[in-house]
């Protein structure tokens, strides 16, 4: 197994706390991600969203379960996913950090454990999927009242 770690960025205009409450609230990525379902299957500590919480996100067909295992408002959330792609010790963590312009960087970091077979492709699905995601999230957070 070789651990793969795939790192996308992005910058908002939008304030931390406009980012956080899209990021860190499970029902909202509907609203700005391609995903129908977004939901909470059980929640955390600081209810609902917060650590221990499972969340389920995306199509009535095809779901993928995680688990948050960070929950640092308004800068960190990390989860690990339970079900959903075929890999090992997934794990992602995103990262908010205030900016001079009063924006946010995005920094969203996601790793797994991968045979040598497939690793380069689920790499490659995963950097596009991330730059998607930060991307939405920018541009949402900025419709957003922070």
């Amino acid at each position: 197994m070789t651990r793969r770690t795939i790192t996308a960025t992005r910058h908002t205009t939008a304030p931390v706390e406009a980012v956080w409450a899209l990021l860190s609230q499970a029902r909202t990525w509907k609203d700005w991600t391609t995903f129908t379902v977004s939901e909470l299957e059980r929640e955390g500590d600081p209810a609902p969203d917060g650590v221990d919480a499972i969340r389920r996100f995306g199509f009535p067909m095809y779901a993928s379960r995680e688990q948050v295992v960070a929950f640092e408002p308004p800068t960190h959330l990390g989860y690990t996913m339970l079900k959903g792609l075929p890999l090992r010790e997934y794990r992602s963590d995103v990262t908010l950090t205030p900016s001079d312009d009063g924006g946010t960087d995005i920094t969203w970091v996601s790793s797994f454990d991968a045979r040598s077979a497939d690793g380069w492709f689920w790499a490659g699905f995963l950097k596009f999927l991330l730059t998607d995601f930060s991307r939405r999230l920018a541009k949402a957070a900025t419709r957003t009242p922070g």
